[in-house]
């Protein structure tokens, strides 16, 4: 489906057989990070749309929107190998006929903090663009990847916020066997930085070690991971402790779950993960 009054008309279909329906929304150049998210749909509702759309609105004037990865054959036979039901895949005439939307969703202060402080309007953008899918798809169910932990908090704010009848689901990050987080950016690397940045989640890890046995400081438990990342000659964007949901600042001494995140830039790439301290 590459326009809105198709993808609506399939969502009424599938409402009026009394089917569920889960909406995965991707930029495609789809991995198998992408394919444990539309999995998981599955399990969850009858039908499955997965978008496709790279949306220029959560892009910065100096970022990689000309370069962004494109694979959409690749990405259709992906998703037909899983039966994936729908794939709605518009242009952005489509998306924005009226060019860039005057309409943007804010989700303040969530989207200022972290990767908002270098991507200020990055989250605007997402924000805006997922609740124009929800519109249009009216989904039961959306998915969205623990990967982008950020993204993902922003968006049940905002479904709660607005009062969207949508449950809003979280999957666990995919990794390589290095443990390096899937992403589409990693094209970016070449074989040596793929190698320096399985330092990322190594960093994460010990961190999340150190928790399970017992230390609560926060400077202590942020400082392995920044010893971790400069022994691998990796100076990052920020590696923060905060609160999982609200993305305000840990305590000194934590105190309940927390989220270890961090972002780093290794050559053309720039690289997130994150863990969650204290989930049972």
């Amino acid at each position: 489906m590459d326009n809105i009054e198709e993808a609506r008309a399939w969502a009424r279909r599938q409402r009026s057989r009394g089917d569920s329906v889960a909406l995965v929304p991707t930029m495609g150049a789809l991995h198998r990070g992408h394919l444990a998210l539309v999995e998981e749909a599955q399990r969850r509702v009858e039908r499955v749309v997965v978008s496709i759309f790279v949306n220029p609105l959560q892009f910065g004037p100096m970022e990689d929107l000309a370069r962004y990865p494109r694979t959409w054959e690749q990405d259709w036979e992906r998703l037909a190998s899983l039966g994936t039901d729908a794939v709605f895949a518009p242009s952005v005439d489509v998306m924005y006929p009226n060019g860039p939307a005057l309409t943007r969703v804010n989700v303040e202060p969530l989207s200022g903090v972290l990767c908002g402080r270098t991507r200020p309007t990055h989250f605007q953008g997402v924000a805006t663009v997922v609740s124009k899918l929800f519109n249009i798809l009216q989904p039961d169910v959306a998915v969205f990847g623990e990967k982008d932990w950020q993204q993902l908090a922003i968006i049940r704010r905002m479904v709660d916020d607005l009062n969207f009848p949508v449950s809003v689901v979280g999957v666990p990050t995919v990794r390589e066997e290095s443990g390096l987080a899937l992403s589409s950016r990693n094209q970016y690397l070449t074989d040596d930085q793929k190698t320096q940045a399985t330092a990322l989640y190594r960093g994460l890890a010990t961190a999340r070690d150190r928790y399970r046995a017992g230390e609560r400081r926060r400077e202590p438990l942020r400082q392995i991971v920044l010893d971790v990342l400069s022994g691998a000659g990796i100076e990052p964007e920020y590696v923060e402790l905060v609160h999982p949901d609200t993305l305000a600042p840990a305590p000194d001494i934590l105190d309940g779950p927390t989220l270890l995140a961090l972002a780093a830039r290794l050559g053309k790439a720039r690289l997130i993960d994150n863990v969650i301290l204290g989930r049972s």
